[in-house]
This record gives structure tokens, sequence and C-alpha cells, in this order.
């Protein structure tokens, strides 16, 4: 069945936990969706864990669009959501808009991820009343990172904990249905999670949210030593795959790969019509050399040769098709 808005907020009423993880492309969509996850993050997060760089600032609309598609094409039953990249927002409400209606109407994804609290209120209403669900997010916004000194937690103290919950309040009245709280102390994120309607999707905030995400990579322990505290690995797939992949180096290079059972030996003529048209080749190939040869002769320069002939080319004007050689 398909995780709609609706579906989600039921799950949030009945007490019932969502899923979710990060994915950012089609194989691997279809191996989450079959999985029963219920909704997947098509996360900024691409620019580390595909694309290499060391936080998410560099990725574009354009990036997040080819992958967000992706996704899509591979989810049948997955909420799908589509991070706004930085600076895909910030500058205007009618930027943010504009963007979000781009993002939903290119990729056909169910809703758009922006982060901040107060001062990105403006901008969700705006996608909102534009008919687009929104998903906020608090707490530790990486796109931030560089005012916050790093990827750190939020919310530690009195003060902090109460603008956290103060953001959670105005991205709820702005009209976000879901929200993910990075980073944040467990139990100032249940507090949120039990005073606001809204889903929330804890990442590093405790077992009191509505759900949880986690980056695929992470999760399936594909990111080297990098292993956040609040990471748990459920399978070592990195692992896996590095074996795999050298197992099949090694079959390339010692010959046992791909046997007999692996070709397509049936489909094969005999021996003896192999043979003959090995035979024929090689004098046909005589042919053309002495061919080749008597064309030289001939014109006292490189011939094109009756080779070149056969595949289009006009050897009187050096062209093909019509274009310079």
């Amino acid at each position: 069945m398909k995780n709609t808005v609706l579906t989600l907020m039921e799950m949030k009423n009945k007490g019932e936990k969502i899923s979710q993880v990060t994915c950012y492309d089609y194989s691997m969509a279809r191996l989450v969706d079959a999985a029963g996850i219920n909704t997947i993050l098509v996360g900024d997060s691409l620019g580390m864990t595909m694309q290499g760089y060391k936080d998410t600032l560099p990725v574009s609309m354009d990036e997040m669009i080819i992958y967000g598609r992706s996704v899509v094409r591979g989810a049948t039953d997955a909420f799908v959501i589509v991070d706004m990249p930085f600076m895909s927002y910030q500058v205007s409400v009618e930027q943010a808009v504009e963007n979000a209606g781009r993002i939903i109407k290119e990729t056909g994804a169910n809703a758009v991820k922006l982060e901040g609290g107060a001062a990105v209120a403006e901008h969700i209403k705006a996608i909102v009343d534009a008919g687009i669900p929104v998903c906020a997010h608090i707490g530790m916004t990486p796109q931030s990172a560089n005012i916050f000194g790093g990827f750190k937690v939020q919310g530690k103290g009195e003060a902090n904990a109460k603008k956290v919950l103060e953001d959670a309040f105005i991205v709820q009245k702005a009209g976000a249905f879901m929200c993910v709280l990075e980073c944040v102390p467990p139990k100032l994120a249940a507090l949120i999670t039990k005073m606001t309607q809204m889903i929330t999707i804890g990442i590093g905030a405790g077992a009191g949210c509505s759900g949880q995400v986690l980056v695929s990579q992470d999760l399936l322990a594909m990111s080297g030593d990098f292993k956040p505290k609040f990471v748990r690995q459920f399978a070592q797939v990195g692992q896996l795959m590095t074996e795999a992949y050298r197992a099949y180096d090694e079959a390339v290079k010692d010959g046992s790969f791909p046997s007999l059972e692996e070709s397509y030996v049936k489909s094969d003529c005999s021996d003896e019509y192999l043979e003959e048209l090995e035979h024929t080749h090689i004098a046909e190939i005589n042919e053309g050399r002495n061919n080749n040869d008597q064309s030289n002769d001939d014109t006292g320069g490189a011939g094109s040769g009756p080779c070149l002939e056969k595949r289009g080319f006009d050897c009187g004007t050096g062209s093909h098709d019509g274009l310079s050689a």
C-alpha cells in the first residue's frame, strides 16, 4: 500500500513507529521499497555519500532532481521526500516556492524538506499554500554547520532547549506535517513529539520520536570508519561488497569466469564452420592488403582501400556522410 501524508499521520496518531532511510538511486530504492520502509529521504547528504564532498553545501538543484527522479522510479509504496539544497530557498519566499514546485514537478516526489525553524516559516507556509507537503528540519541543520562550528548537538541547556521547542511550534504553525529532529537530546525530542501534531523523525534524537531516519550507507556499514554515535550498523554490507568485488577480480584474472555454464554454448556454430570462417576471413584480409598495396602504387600515396569504401567512405573526397574527415 502506498504511504501518504494521511496514512503516515494515522500511524503517528496510533503510536505506530515510522521508518525512514536516505536513498539516492533506482536500484537501492527498489530494495528499500521491498523491505517495507515507510518513507525515503533523498537527502542532500548525497553530496557526501555519493559525490565525496566534505559537506552538503555544494549540492545543486539539478543534482537533487536527477537523484530524486531516479529514486521515485524505484519506489512504489514508500513516501518520497526530496531535500531542498543549500541556497535553493534561502534567498526569498518566491525562490523557495519556485524550486519546491520544480522538485515535485520534475521528480514526481511526494514532499520537499528544508532546514531551519523560525527563519523559514514564511517559506514553509508559501510552499504548503502552493499544495506541496513540507517536512521541516530543526536542531542540528547540516546546511548551517559553519554557524554551529561543526556537526554538534543542539538544544543543550535550558535556553537552547526552549529555542528548539519554539522552532517546532513555528514550523508546525507554518504548515509542516513532518519534522526531522537532528542531534537533539532525547527528552526534548520526546517532548516535541508529545506537544505537536507533526510527525517527528529522529536522527540522533532518541527513541521518543514518531520515527527514525538513518543514512543508508551508515546503517549498511558502507562508510568506512565513519560511524556517528547515533548510528547502528544493521549489516556489514560494505565488507560483503568488497569481498564480492575481490572475488570477481580474481575469477576474471584466473580465467574461471565466465564458465561454460555462464556462456551461450548451445548458440555456437560447429568447430568446423568456425574454422572455415577463420580461414575465409584471413584470406579476405590478405586480399584487402594486396588491393591496398596496388592502390598505393596507382595513386602514388596511401589509398583508402576497399574496406573503407565498403563502410561508406567517399575515398575521393575523404568525407563520410557529408562530414569532413
